[in-house]
Formats: C-alpha cells, sequence, structure tokens
C-alpha cells in the first residue's frame, strides 16, 4: 500500500513539471541550484532567470551574459541580473505506458479512481423544465440559461465543460464554409510557440493558423461565433473562479492537415499572461477518432485520470487555461478543424503587462462592445 502511494505521488509529482517559460512538458532539464524549476533548454532558463533568480537558493550576484537583441524581452532593460545556474540534471520521465484505444470522450483512469470525465456527461440544474442544455445533448436553452446552469457550476467543479450542438448544423456548415475558404486563400501559416522560434517548431506542434478579428470578408459566420462565445462568458462572468473576465484575443483559425500531425503535451497559459479561459469549436463533420484521431487529450492536475475530448463537429469546448490543464492533441489523419479564443482576467493581464510586453498576436478586445452578429 505504502509502495502504491509513494508511485501516484511521484507521478503526480513529474505532472506538475513543465518549461516555466514555455510550458512544454518533455525532455525537461532541472535547475542545478534549486532543483524545483524545469526548462526544456538553456536558453529558456536564460531567458526566465530574472523571475526565477527572485526564488532560486543561494543565487550569485554575477552578471547575466549579455542578450542577444532578438533574444531580449519587449521591455524597459532592467538592471544586469547574477547569471542562472547550470542546468544539468535531466528531470525523471514519466515511462510511456501502451494504453488501449478509449472511446470518444472518455477517462483512463485506475480501477479506484473516479472515472467521472471532468465536464462531460453533468447536466445543469434541472427545474422540471425541458429547456436544458446538455454537454452531449441538444443546446436548447438561451446563453443565459446555458451559462449559469451549467457552465458556470462544471467549471468550477471540473475545470473542464463540453457543450454539444453549440449553434446548430446550419450556423456550423456556415462557420465551416468561412474557414474552408480562408483556408483556400493560403493565408494560414505554421503555428508558433510562445517565447520560442525554433526549426524544432514543427516537431511539438504541427497545426496551420491564421488569426481572425471578425471584420474581415468572408468571416461573417467566424464572426457570429465569437459573439456567441463572448454572450456566453459575458454571463459567466464574475462567477468563473475568481476571474473577472474583461476581454479577449483575436480568434485562433487552426487546420491540422491529416497527416499524422498533433501538439505534443503543454500548457496554454503556464507564466501568468492573462489567458484564463480557453474556448474551442470544433468543425469536423462525421468524426471518428478510431479512424481519425485527433483527440485533445486532457490531464488535469492533481488527478490520476486524463479525459479524452473528440473534436466533433458543432462541439464548444472551455477549460482553464493555466498549469491545471496541460493537453495534447494526437496525430490527425484528416483535415481537422478548429477555431479558438483566449479570454483574459483583468487583474493577471494587467500584472502581466507591468512585467513585460508581450508582444502576442492577440488583441483584447472589451466585453461590454459586443460585436454585431450581422
Amino acid at each position: 500500500m505504502a509502495a502504491s502511494i509513494d508511485k501516484q505521488q511521484s507521478d503526480l509529482e513529474r505532472e506538475r513539471q513543465y518549461c516555466e517559460l514555455c510550458g512544454k512538458m518533455e525532455n525537461l532539464l532541472k535547475c542545478s541550484r534549486c532543483r524545483s524549476s524545469f526548462y526544456c533548454s538553456k536558453e529558456h532558463q536564460k531567458q526566465h532567470w530574472k523571475e526565477h533568480r527572485l526564488i532560486c537558493k543561494e543565487a550569485d550576484k554575477a552578471q547575466l551574459p549579455s542578450q542577444q537583441p532578438e533574444q531580449q524581452a519587449p521591455q524597459p532593460p532592467p538592471l544586469p541580473p547574477p547569471p542562472p545556474p547550470p542546468v544539468e540534471d535531466k528531470a525523471p520521465k514519466k515511462p510511456r505506458e501502451k494504453k488501449k484505444p478509449q472511446p470518444a470522450d472518455s477517462v483512463s483512469s485506475p480501477p479506484s479512481a473516479n472515472t467521472e470525465a471532468p465536464g462531460v456527461g453533468d447536466k445543469p440544474a434541472e427545474d422540471g423544465s425541458n429547456n436544458t442544455a446538455t454537454p452531449n445533448g441538444q443546446t436548447s436553452s438561451s446563453p443565459q440559461k446555458l451559462a449559469l446552469e451549467y457552465i458556470v457550476p462544471c467549471m468550477n467543479k471540473h475545470g473542464i465543460c463540453v457543450v454539444d450542438n453549440f449553434l446548430g448544423a446550419e450556423t456550423g456548415l456556415g462557420i465551416l464554409d468561412n474557414v474552408k475558404a480562408l483556408h483556400k486563400t493560403g493565408r494560414f501559416t505554421d503555428g508558433q510557440l510562445v517565447s520560442q522560434k525554433s526549426d524544432s517548431t514543427k516537431d511539438i506542434r504541427g497545426d496551420k493558423i491564421t488569426w481572425i478579428e471578425g471584420r474581415e470578408a468572408g468571416c461573417e459566420k467566424i464572426r457570429f461565433l465569437m459573439s456567441r462565445m463572448d454572450d456566453l462568458i459575458r454571463h459567466c462572468n464574475g462567477k468563473l473562479g475568481n476571474y473577472t473576465i474583461n476581454g479577449r484575443t483575436k480568434a485562433m483559425v487552426a487546420c491540422y492537415p491529416g497527416n499524422g500531425t498533433g501538439y505534443v503535451r503543454h500548457v496554454d497559459n503556464p507564466n501568468g499572461d492573462g489567458r484564463c479561459v480557453t474556448c474551442i469549436y470544433y468543425l469536423n463533420k462525421d468524426w471518428s477518432a478510431k479512424e481519425h484521431g485527433g483527440l485533445l487529450r486532457i490531464f488535469p492536475e492533481g488527478k490520476a485520470q486524463f479525459a479524452d475530448i473528440e473534436p466533433k463537429f458543432d462541439r464548444l469546448l472551455l477549460f482553464w487555461s493555466d498549469r491545471r490543464n496541460p493537453h495534447e492533441v494526437q496525430p490527425a489523419f484528416s483535415t481537422r478543424y478548429a477555431i479558438t479564443v483566449w479570454y483574459f482576467d483583468a487583474d493577471e493581464r494587467a500584472r502581466a503587462k507591468e512585467k513585460y510586453l508581450t508582444g502576442e498576436k492577440g488583441v483584447k478586445v472589451e466585453l461590454d462592445k459586443p460585436s454585431d452578429p450581422s
């Protein structure tokens, strides 16, 4: 029994290991001084040293080697900090386990663990009415009812929430037409990594993306989707954790071309950049995970289970953007489309801007000025 508990604790410790700069969770190096922080490369350790030095034990007072202009964070130059300690020891790797294929929207767990998928299968509070929304059923309720009776309790309990039939088949097909037309224009480019530009990017993520404000020609249906997402978040605001949401990014339209590409396990917001809720809308007709792959697998922090989300047509997925929800996109063998919007917490976003100018492509949009769905 004691050995089993020690193993579970060891597994949970490995779940909490991320690159402190970009959130990558594979092939990590450990800080040789404090032995409690991890980085995917020495370069990322150098870039993060200005923050890490404040908590790293026995930090020296020597000078940080000068960085090239393209490596510097876009902020006023601070006083030169001391150099980071070497990263020598590799973090213990979690042995890969061969798992049998799981059914869509299922959770794999040991026999003694709770097998309920976070955010999958929960029903909203029942009030005797048939006008309710379930995560895997028809959404017929108002945005306010859906937000308050299903999304808020589901997110606060699990940190993950799935809503099927979000806009209906006709509207979903209109959005898909917009996305396919965008794809044909050649506007999609290789997805990038936060704070990293390298030739290894394709080994980490294989999607093609473009950023949409919603007012571009031919994007009217995408704009309508964004306005409906805003409606939901506006009704949830003040009730999702301790967040006060005051803005969002542009919409990231992503396509995995279907040649076995995916996105390795990562965290959307590992460093407090302000993003608190990830909101994804899927556009894949007749999708079968067994045949097409492309599952989004989420590993909720502190839980000995994972949640598989199949990228089905007209499905909306919400989850916390921070380290509570590491996730990966498994290899897709058919063209896979999704639209992602990240919502900002006001306080965290303000703190992030005080530390540095992020230079990210996503721009803030005020939620009290909803766009005209036209």
